[in-house]
């Protein structure tokens, strides 16, 4: 069974390639985390696959529109809430989608933060949170579907969705980023071509399948 990649390992690997960042070479030894680092987050940027796709759950609060989105969030795809059917006890089953609009366009649409209804749309209120109007007036369950920055790798974090699948990308990828810091400008079209060639290769592998919940990439 092939060996799977974890943080040491890529680290090792990385520097069987460049033949530097041993710990008696101490400068390039300190930099080696921090240029995985910025592949990882070169990778999670470039690709919009399932992989980077994840789902939260939580709990509308009755008179709150604004809310806090999740750690290492990137970009929203989908927000749905649950409406209560009809019962004495309220089950909520029945799923409605709220509809992405800019900041200005819900403040005008809900100018009185203090009135409540249903709500109807979301907004970026700013990079970390969401802001939901009209504000809620009840409790509902809402899950919210987003692109995230996968974990990032550290000695406590040695695997993450990029080293299970895509390890030649997070391989290459620190390899690029290695070779301007090293001033060896003469390797960044090789590991550039490689780099560029895996991640078309995994955004490839995604081309069927539905990335936005709303339509299917096809070739052209």
């Amino acid at each position: 069974m092939p060996a799977a990649m974890t943080y040491d390992s890529l680290l090792e690997d990385v520097r069987r390639y460049i033949e530097r960042g041993s710990p008696s070479d101490p400068e390039v030894y300190a930099q080696l985390p921090k240029l995985v680092g910025l592949a990882e987050r070169d990778i999670a940027q470039r690709l919009k696959i399932l992989g980077f796709i994840n789902v939260v759950t939580d709990i509308m609060v009755a008179g709150t529109s604004v809310y806090a989105k999740p750690d290492r969030w990137r970009e929203t795809t989908s927000v749905n809430i649950g409406l209560p059917d009809a019962s004495v006890i309220p089950v909520y089953n029945t799923r409605k989608f709220l509809f992405p609009r800019a900041y200005e366009y819900c403040r005008t649409y809900w100018p009185d933060s203090n009135e409540q209804d249903v709500p109807e749309f979301y907004a970026d209120y700013d990079y970390d949170h969401w802001l939901i109007v009209p504000t809620p007036i009840d409790e509902y369950p809402w899950e919210v579907t987003y692109w995230q920055l996968p974990p990032l790798l550290d000695p406590t974090n040695q695997n993450n969705w990029v080293t299970d699948y895509a390890p030649a990308a997070l391989l290459y990828g620190t390899l690029l980023q290695c070779a301007p810091f090293l001033k060896n400008d003469d390797r960044i079209p090789t590991w550039d071509k490689m780099y560029t060639e895996t991640m078309a290769g995994l955004d490839g592998q995604d081309l069927q399948r539905i990335i936005d919940r709303t339509v299917t990439r096809q070739e052209v």
